[in-house]
């Protein structure tokens, strides 16, 4: 199944051919099923159903993958000259720090010959105003999906999304099961009530009965929707046919200058014009990204990344 997102993923480059989609697609499907419910496989129609919500998805993120981005060369002398590295990066050696940090970059020379990595650079963004200023810095750097080529990386990345999509559909079927589980709790709890009351000879049970119709109405919704094929072929279909809720990528401008103070008008001094790309995946994942080249001469050595892990304890 991994093998099978790759190949689809491929598919996004900007130069990839689109000949023979339709069997792609067809066999993405079928991945997307497995990865969320393989029971689904059971319906006569699952494909005819799934395949125009796929074929979205793949439109969406071809458009996402037409988006330039040109590779950061992540070196400490690149912190001087670099704009993007200067203002990514605290201090120049903030950057060799953070390659070695990254467990995927440290796993791609272990098993490569390969002199540089490209690969995609994650970090949060965030914005203090202070009273005449306001100061932006970038954390929580990540840097994942390395290859030997950009195109591989950027190749790595959209697997990933594809994965990520897979994920909230089979995140959206286990909430409704979970409510389900709640609402049977609940109507069996004011069956009770309701029993206990009629017991009593209380005659006002009026709120009681409300409450109880209401919820095994709401448990009969929730059933329906997993109880069917077509209920889970319909969650599958709510996220892969609006892909552009689950994964967005926006570009923002900013101006700030080499102490990280944000720029608005003329600036006395040198500033960095950036061009920020913030994708977006699912409502916990949002970070600024970045294509970049990691060398391997920039790396640190094992006795440098242990005396990192002693400092830091």
């Amino acid at each position: 199944m991994a093998g099978l997102f790759e190949r689809l993923a491929g598919r996004f480059s900007p130069g990839s051919k689109q000949d023979g989609d339709a069997a792609l697609i067809t066999e993405a499907v079928d991945a997307i099923v497995d990865a969320v419910e393989p029971k689904v496989r059971m319906h006569s129609r699952y494909r005819q159903k799934l395949e125009p919500s796929v074929r979205k998805t793949v439109s969406h993120l071809r458009a996402l993958a037409r988006t330039p981005l040109e590779p950061v060369l992540l070196t400490r002398a690149a912190w001087a000259t670099d704009p993007r590295v200067n203002a990514f990066f605290a201090t120049a050696a903030d950057v060799p720090a953070i390659l070695g940090r990254a467990p995927e970059l440290q796993e791609f020379f272990a098993r490569s010959n390969a002199a540089e990595a490209y690969a995609l650079m994650g970090m949060r963004k965030t914005e203090m105003r202070e009273e005449t200023r306001t100061l932006v810095s970038f954390s929580d750097h990540r840097i994942v999906a390395p290859a030997a080529t950009l195109e591989a990386a950027r190749v790595e990345l959209a697997r990933r999304i594809l994965l990520r999509l897979a994920q909230a559909a089979l995140a959206r079927i286990i909430a409704v099961d979970e409510q389900a589980a709640e609402l049977e709790s609940r109507k069996g709890y004011l069956g009770a009530r309701l029993r206990l009351l009629r017991l009593s000879e209380e005659r006002d049970t009026g709120d009681i009965e409300r409450q109880l119709k209401e919820t095994v109405d709401a448990y009969i919704d929730a059933k329906g929707s997993l109880a069917t094929l077509d209920g889970y072929i319909g969650h599958i279909d709510e996220v892969f046919s609006h892909p552009e809720r689950h994964v967005a990528l926006t570009h923002t401008a900013l101006r700030v200058d080499r102490l990280g103070v944000k720029v608005e008008g003329e600036a006395s001094g040198p500033v960095n014009d950036l061009a920020l790309a913030e994708l977006s995946i699912g409502p916990g994942l949002q970070a600024v990204i970045a294509a970049v080249r990691c060398p391997r001469a920039e790396m640190p050595s094992r006795a440098d990344l242990i005396a990192q892990a002693e400092r830091s304890l």
